[in-house]
């Protein structure tokens, strides 16, 4: 596990010019192209006592370690091919070593984070004690997800094409650039149930949250469902996964 992760982290980055910087180049432009459209052009409001720039900075920080998480895992085994045709080893060894790359993104990203709150002047309180749950919840949920995908995957090479269309759509359906409150207030139009059932509603809004203290918006019946959906998806992937472990060699 330990080799395949550093493996992972020397290969992400060899033979660029700015190494890990683009774990900080990526958010920071998104960040900024974001405030722009959605601040300035559409008018969005951020959460009261909230700099937009730290709202959106703190949903792009946890929604990238997520997606990078799931689209890793999901692609884990195939990526691995020439080690399991080869060698017997527990298979679920790939997929949580794959998640090493996105850890390292996060934290150059959590550094960008610190770096924009001290711009604005923003001293974090008690609720960053809560921070490292949030972020082992966004961890399980992309193994929740991936793992079902990383097994399809081996046999339906489709996967592929399909899981950067879904973290696409994610990014527009989760509460990056806008926040939970706007779906709150809006509580009787025919969608809003289904946006509360987004797993990733709850540990984005929770991320921020942590990071925000009282003035961002969280809604802890949103975590709850979050944690519930998390759980089971995780306990049938993780079944799932290792009921078609032993076919995967065939496949491949």
């Amino acid at each position: 596990m330990y080799i395949l992760s550093m493996r992972d982290v020397s290969v992400r980055y060899k033979q660029t010019a700015l190494g890990t910087a683009w774990g900080l180049i990526r958010p920071l432009t998104t960040m900024l192209i974001m405030v722009f459209v959605f601040s300035k052009i559409a008018k969005l409001p951020a959460d009261p006592g909230v700099p937009y720039p730290l709202m959106v900075l703190g949903g792009i920080t946890v929604w990238t370690f997520f997606a990078t998480s799931f689209t890793q895992v999901s692609n884990s085994v195939t990526l691995n091919s020439n080690l399991v045709t080869k060698v017997y080893f527990p298979r679920l060894i790939m997929p949580i070593s794959s998640v090493a790359v996105s850890f390292v993104d996060f934290l150059v990203s959590l550094g960008l984070f610190i770096l924009l709150a001290a711009w604005y002047r923003f001293v974090p309180d008690w609720h960053l004690l809560l921070l490292p749950a949030f972020i082992v919840l966004a961890l399980l949920a992309s193994f929740a997800f991936g793992l079902f995908f990383a097994a399809v995957n081996v046999k339906f090479r489709d996967i592929a094409q399909l899981i950067p269309f879904i973290v696409q759509v994610g990014f527009y359906i989760c509460p990056i650039a806008y926040s939970s409150r706007l779906v709150a207030e809006k509580s009787n139009e025919w969608w809003a149930p289904l946006y509360w059932l987004n797993p990733m509603v709850g540990i984005i809004d929770g991320f921020r949250w942590a990071l925000l203290g009282e003035n961002a918006y969280f809604n802890p019946q949103s975590l709850l469902t979050s944690v519930i959906i998390t759980g089971v998806c995780l306990a049938l992937s993780i079944y799932f996964f290792r009921k078609r472990e032993n076919t995967f060699v065939d496949d491949i």
